[in-house]
């Protein structure tokens, strides 16, 4: 069974979605499950687990209408504002849909100390009495400040969205991998394999160019704790489904059977608890 652990839908909004610049232009329009299962299904991939892009109650309620209509939509990531005072009678009656698994928020846009905030992190251990996760979307710069966060809530399961993006155009591999090597160390985190191929070159990118980013990760966290995600259609801006996926299966090469079972489908499902 193999899962994408992260991809996206939207019905295209050119001021709610700004952040599709005129360079992204190929991702500037509606994206949904009819334009994904025939991908997934061409790619070997069983099902996948849909992530907001919008900050707001609707997306949440939008993706979750996506996933009933669709089977192959095995889990929702969510949002919701997780420093609402009425925050727990709201997870509560989002433990009602069983195909909600977690939330995010896009901390990658925020304040230094964002995660910091006592409301946030008081909000974000609410999610334990719900069984929910929780995806940690951030830039590289902010990975301290991650660990600082996720070793308050060590009863909370988080997954490291898109490796906290390095700089792989660059080949800068420090001090992204001192970083990522100690979030590995709370055992209460896993990580994505996702989203590279936007931090590279667009469109020139070799597979060879993330190799030193999958060794750090693969040694910092193991193949019982990564997932694999496509970032659909977001990847589409630098290269096709296939080519990006191809990335990670070319690299499990070296890997056992058992060990790629884990990585590309059965750790998501462990994680998220999709009912497959």
């Amino acid at each position: 069974m193999v899962i994408d652990s992260h991809q996206h839908f939207w019905v295209y909004d050119e001021e709610r979605d700004s952040w599709i610049t005129p360079e992204m232009e190929v991702i500037r329009r509606n994206f949904l499950p009819e334009d994904l299962w025939p991908v997934l299904k061409a790619n070997k991939v069983d099902g996948c687990v849909a992530v907001q892009a919008s900050q707001t109650d609707s997306e949440t309620e939008f993706l979750l209408h996506l996933a009933e209509a669709n089977d192959f939509v095995k889990g929702v990531v969510g949002w919701v504002d997780l420093r609402a005072e009425n925050l727990y009678d709201q997870l509560e009656r989002y433990s009602q849909f069983e195909k909600l698994k977690g939330f995010r928020h896009v901390a990658q846009g925020q304040p230094e100390g964002f995660l910091l905030q006592p409301e946030f992190i008081r909000g974000v251990g609410t999610l334990v009495a719900f069984d929910f996760t929780y995806d940690i979307l951030i830039y590289q710069n902010q990975l301290k400040e991650a660990f600082n966060f996720a070793v308050k809530l060590p009863n909370v399961h988080f997954v490291l969205d898109h490796i906290a993006k390095p700089l792989i155009k660059a080949q800068e591999l420090h001090p992204w991998a001192d970083d990522i090597r100690r979030l590995a160390e709370l055992p209460n985190v896993l990580c994505k394999v996702s989203g590279m191929v936007t931090e590279a070159t667009w469109l020139h990118w070799e597979k060879a160019d993330f190799r030193p980013y999958l060794d750090v990760v693969f040694e910092a966290f193991g193949t019982e704790r990564i997932m694999y995600g496509s970032d659909w259609p977001v990847c589409l801006v630098a290269g096709e489904y296939e080519g990006a996926k191809g990335i990670l299966t070319d690299y499990l090469s070296m890997f056992s059977d058992d060990e790629v079972r884990d990585v590309m489908g059965n750790n998501a499902r462990r994680f998220y608890n999709l009912d497959i």
